[in-house]
């Protein structure tokens, strides 16, 4: 695809997030997009909000779980970028900021060390990482309905919204991820259940191939990140005025409201 249309395809989600109002997907307006393609109009706005003063501060693994891909109607996993203006450090999510926002709880990694390379394995990201915590990633699509096709979600920074990060910190060799279970309250009700072996089997797993994939984009996973490594479920949808606690089995509770 020439720079030209990367671009314009850019542009548009860009403007989408700015002035609160969803547009059509991009492979409804141009069926010829690839994952390529759509790689690159992501980074075209990655280096974009960079570049206006944004600090990257991790990414984010997308549709891991069997759930996720049925619900939105895609078979394979993506990755987004997060930044640091993405942190919810007490919880509180400013529901203006979104168009759509759904919920999800999932564990989050943080790296005490590079992870680069074609070759990740488990064992290279359980050296790299220095621990492990409950959370809670708000997703938002800037396509309209949520009508997304694979690289629709690609483009768009794989739905990125925000994150809310848990305090319990783990080690990797306190817990198995496969086994943690979760349970995702919406206003007191049950909305969700999951555990981790709905992320690609482990989420250690999930990182894993999350650094193999960025390596065919030139993009490596750097220390003092923090890695989303995928839901534990299908996401409820969040409005203002909605309280949410995800209980983990093993991390205690990550709790976020919409105001």
């Amino acid at each position: 695809m020439e720079d030209s249309r990367v671009q314009k395809y850019a542009d548009m989600l860009y403007r989408s997030a700015i002035d609160k109002v969803s547009i059509a997907p991009l492979t409804g307006i141009d069926a010829s997009i690839t994952i390529d393609n759509a790689y690159a109009i992501q980074l075209y706005n990655v280096e974009r909000v960079v570049g206006q003063g944004e600090v990257i501060s991790g990414k984010k693994i997308g549709l891991t779980s069997e759930g996720i891909q049925k619900q939105l109607g895609v078979n394979e996993p993506d990755y987004g970028h997060l930044f640091k203006g993405m942190d919810r450090v007490d919880g509180t999510v400013p529901t203006d900021e979104f168009l759509q926002p759904k919920i999800e709880g999932e564990i989050a990694f943080v790296l005490k060390d590079d992870l680069s390379g074609g070759n990740i394995t488990v064992e290279d990201v359980i050296k790299a990482t220095d621990y492990v915590v409950g959370a809670f990633e708000v997703v938002d699509s800037r396509i309209k309905d949520w009508e997304i096709k694979l690289a629709d979600t690609i483009s768009d920074n794989a739905s990125s919204g925000c994150y809310v990060l848990g305090k319990k910190k783990l080690f990797l060799d306190q817990v198995d991820l496969a086994t943690v279970t979760m349970e995702l309250y919406k206003n007191g009700r049950l909305a969700a259940e999951g555990k981790g072996a709905a992320v690609l089997g482990d989420p250690r797993l999930s990182v894993a191939w999350l650094a193999n994939r960025l390596w065919n984009y030139g993009v490596t996973l750097k220390k003092g990140e923090v890695i989303l490594s995928g839901a534990f479920s299908a996401a409820p949808v969040a409005a203002k005025g909605d309280e949410f606690e995800a209980k983990f089995s093993d991390f205690g509770s990550v709790k976020a409201k919409f105001v």
